[in-house]
């Protein structure tokens, strides 16, 4: 199976993703908003999505909702303020509003760099492996060549007069 790291443009869509689900003060949206926000179009929700669903490994959808959210930004605590952009306590949540304004923090600077980081890394390791998958390709066409100088050989004394 090969990895969706190996697909075109792959790796620049994940490191857009990363950095734009690691800094916006909403950690979780629709893969509508999140194409809006990434790449400046609704219309390539689609796109998104099958980006999100392929690399479990930095994005994760919501059991009961259809958000997507940076993996590890979900495992920080809700205690971000988005109108603020200040951590603050959870009980200071408002009801009744569309978005809920307490959140998980975006990511810092080193932290995002270190996903993109290990995204390189994977992209790097999947190139690798498709490479060693081609081990027998250098051996098989030597093997028609030399089968090919057989049989012309053969052929060649066959037909002499």
């Amino acid at each position: 199976m090969k990895s969706p790291y190996l697909k075109d443009h792959r790796l620049p869509d994940v490191i857009a993703a990363i950095t734009a689900m690691a800094i916006y003060p909403y950690y979780k949206q629709t893969a509508a908003e999140w194409a809006d926000r990434i790449g400046g179009s609704k219309d390539s929700s689609d796109r998104w999505r099958v980006v999100f669903e392929e690399h479990p490994e930095f994005f994760r959808r919501g059991a009961n909702s259809n958000d997507y959210s940076l993996v590890w930004r979900r495992q920080l605590p809700r205690n971000f303020d988005v109108r603020s952009l200040k951590e603050t306590f959870p009980d200071h949540e408002l009801e009744g509003s569309k978005r809920d304004p307490i959140g998980r923090r975006p990511l810092q600077p080193t932290e995002v760099t270190e996903l993109i980081g290990v995204a390189i890394r994977l992209h790097d390791r999947a190139l690798e492996q498709d490479k060693a998958r081609a081990w027998w390709m250098p051996l098989a066409i030597a093997v028609l060549s030399l089968v090919g100088v057989i049989i012309g050989g053969v052929l060649t004394a066959l037909l002499r007069p």
